[in-house]
């Protein structure tokens, strides 16, 4: 049996409004986390901060970290542990908005 389309947008607003929760749940969580690592008081640049964190996701997930030549210094601690603002703020601005 087909649902109607008001029935399909209901869900897909339901399910939109799960993913905010998700993703604000997420952000608060790793936000937590890196003001405990004290990267709230370090100046880094955003998108600095951005490509230290996706060599970190790409660790954990079993990839290459530093394909992008950052890597060496963000593991000689270098760049991340100089400069990175408070990271809760990163963290929510993931760009992935429904």
């Amino acid at each position: 049996m087909k649902k109607p389309s008001s029935k399909i947008r209901e869900e897909i607003a339901r399910l939109q409004d799960q993913l905010r929760q998700a993703e604000t749940r997420e952000a608060e969580r790793i936000g937590r986390i890196a003001l405990k690592a004290g990267l709230g008081e370090v100046q880094i640049d955003e998108a600095e901060l951005q490509a230290a964190f996706e060599d970190i996701s790409r660790r954990f997930r079993g990839g290459k970290a530093g394909s992008n030549g950052k890597g060496k210094a963000a593991a000689s601690g270098s760049t991340t542990a100089e400069t990175a603002p408070d990271a809760s703020g990163a963290a929510e601005s993931s760009g992935h908005e429904a």
